[in-house]
């Protein structure tokens, strides 16, 4: 077992996945170059897996658990939360399972693909990127940021630019998204007002408003 591989395996990060500021933690009197020969000869030997630059896991024969897909998400790009249909999936709002992980960033855009999966990074500017997120237990040792289903419909509702209240109302959840009106019936209106206050957008707020007039009179 190569150096780093040992060390990171001893340390048992959740799921097996690590990045840059780890490997340097491990080896704190190791020069850059040294720490990259590091890395390079665990990739090699294929110890580790390389998701991004920077970013890495244990090989699967390796791992003690299995890396969340949040978790894995977070340390592609921070700051960022989960949401969008991941997050309506995870609070058991949409019916299937979502195969890939949505989250939202205030940087550009991006797109990951790794071996463990797609990763989407979408853009949507707030004046308070954490309204309505919370850090969310995952599993023993892991967190990660998942926004409130109220805060990943305003997340969806910004994205989809043809989406207005007074158009699509309701429809657009329970026809398009696919969620029961029942399960919106008792949808979560806590911080709706941080929320409501952190876009700049009139549509999201718009539609925001409507649903609350709708679900809440």
């Amino acid at each position: 077992m190569q150096a780093l591989t040992e060390k990171v395996f001893k340390l048992n990060p959740p799921g097996g996945v690590f990045d840059g500021t780890v490997v340097i933690n491990l080896f704190p009197g190791a020069t850059q170059g040294a720490r990259k020969l590091f890395v390079n000869r665990a990739l090699s030997h294929n110890e580790i897996v390389r998701l991004k630059s920077g970013v890495y896991c244990l090989s699967p024969d390796l791992r003690r658990t299995h890396p969340h897909p949040f978790v894995v998400a977070a340390l592609l790009l921070s700051p960022s939360h989960v949401s969008l249909e991941s997050a309506l999936s995870y609070h058991g709002l949409i019916p299937e399972a979502v195969f890939q992980v949505a989250s939202v960033t205030a940087h550009r855009s991006r797109i990951f693909t790794t071996p463990m999966g797609r990763f989407e990074f979408h853009r949507v500017p707030c004046d308070e990127p954490r309204a309505g997120v919370r850090a969310e237990k995952l599993d023993a040792d892991a967190w990660a940021f998942v926004a409130s289903p109220l805060r990943a419909i305003a997340d969806l509702v910004y994205l989809r630019k043809s989406i207005f209240w007074n158009r699509n109302g309701l429809r657009f959840l329970t026809d398009s998204m696919r969620i029961d009106e029942t399960d919106l019936r008792d949808l979560s209106f806590a911080g709706f007002d941080e929320i409501w206050r952190s876009f700049r957008n009139r549509r999201t707020r718009d539609y925001l408003t409507g649903l609350r007039k709708e679900l809440k009179p």
